[in-house]
């Protein structure tokens, strides 16, 4: 990554850049349709090109917008068996868990989680055999794994701005 690519550094005591309202609309929009070109999403906005231009790529300098990707059914993709996966690890662990959990085939997502476990997962696979194949014989013979639990997912309910949706 170059250095004009990585995310502004934000002022002190700030968590997250300041958006205004012109673009939280711009996310919604990008939520809904990555695929919208700049002249219709200025259109949709009611703001210049050129502003739909230099905030687009703003959100994207400041790390706001991190990337563009197709929304994916899961069930049709070959992948009907979901589950969250929580994951207890030793506490000088992490950071190399971080990276070999990642390298497992069918994890969607890795979560750092604050409360009874520490780490969650969620695992989609095509059937039960492999998910129970990712859980025992992968993800439990990491090192500094000392736990899981897992929990199967029956029905799922994307919210607004979901991958799934």
């Amino acid at each position: 990554m170059s250095r004009s690519d990585r995310p502004t550094a934000l002022p002190a005591g700030r968590t997250a850049a300041a958006l205004d309202a012109v673009d939280r609309a711009m996310l919604d929009v990008l939520a809904d349709d990555a695929r919208i070109s700049v002249r219709a999403l200025a259109e949709r906005l009611s703001i210049s090109r050129a502003n739909a231009y230099s905030r687009l790529d703003r959100l994207l300098r400041d790390g706001v917008v991190t990337g563009f990707a197709a929304r994916i059914d899961p069930q049709r993709a070959g992948l009907g068996t979901s589950a969250y996966v929580l994951v207890t690890v030793e506490q000088t662990a992490w950071r190399a868990l971080k990276d070999a959990l990642g390298a497992i085939p069918h994890v969607e997502h890795i979560a750092l989680v604050g409360g009874d476990v520490d780490v969650l997962l969620l695992v989609r696979t095509p059937d039960n055999a492999t998910l129970r194949d990712v859980v025992l014989g992968r993800i439990q013979a990491v090192d500094g794994v000392r736990a899981t639990r897992t929990w199967l997912v029956f029905d799922e309910f994307p919210g607004a701005g979901s991958p799934l949706s």
